[in-house]
C-alpha cells in the first residue's frame, strides 16, 4: 500500500499536478499541494530585520485563511520580543531555533529547539529567539497574520 501511495506521488509530480502556492495565488483547498524543498520560493521578510527569508506555502497572511510559512533565519540572528494576534506554531525543520517567552530579550531564559521540536504560543503572549546556525521554521495557523514589536525601534517597518 505505502508503495502505491508513492507511485501515485511520484505520477502527479510528474505530470506536474503537484506544485507550490504562492503568496499571489492562495491555497483555497482545490486538490493536494505537494512540494519539494527545492520547489520553495524564498522572499525577503519586510517584518523582520536583516537576511531573514519567507515562503509562503498557504494562504494569504493578511485574511482570515489558514496559512502555512516557512522562516530561514540565518546564523546568528536574532527575533526581537514581539506578539501575535494568533495562536503561534512552529516546527523546527532544520537547525536549532532559541525560543523563550518574554518582553525582553534574555538569551539565558531561551530554550533550545532542535530540529523537529515544537513550541506553541497563544495569542498576545509576548516571545523573542535567536539562532547559532542558519534555521529554519515552519509556522502554521489562522490569520490575519502579524507581528508586533514590543519595542518600536526593533520593527524595520518604522525604522527603515
Amino acid at each position: 500500500m505505502i508503495n502505491c501511495i508513492r507511485l501515485f506521488i511520484i505520477v502527479l509530480v510528474s505530470m506536474g499536478m503537484a506544485g507550490l502556492v504562492s503568496a499571489d495565488m492562495p491555497y483555497k483547498g482545490q486538490g493536494h499541494i505537494m512540494v519539494l524543498p527545492n520547489e520553495l520560493e524564498w522572499g525577503p521578510v519586510g517584518s523582520m530585520s536583516g537576511d531573514a527569508r519567507i515562503a509562503v506555502i498557504e494562504g494569504e497572511l493578511g485574511t482570515d485563511d489558514p496559512f502555512t510559512f516557512r522562516l530561514l533565519l540565518p546564523a546568528n540572528y536574532r527575533v526581537e520580543p514581539h506578539v501575535h494576534p494568533a495562536y503561534e506554531r512552529v516546527t523546527v525543520i532544520s537547525g536549532t531555533f532559541y525560543f523563550a517567552h518574554g518582553d525582553e530579550f534574555d538569551r539565558q531564559q531561551a530554550k533550545a529547539l532542535p530540529q523537529g521540536a515544537v513550541a506553541i504560543m497563544a495569542p498576545g503572549e509576548p516571545m523573542f529567539g535567536y539562532t547559532e546556525e542558519e534555521t529554519v521554521i515552519q509556522l502554521h495557523g489562522t490569520g490575519p497574520w502579524a507581528i508586533d514589536y514590543i519595542n518600536p525601534e526593533d520593527d524595520p517597518r518604522i525604522t527603515q
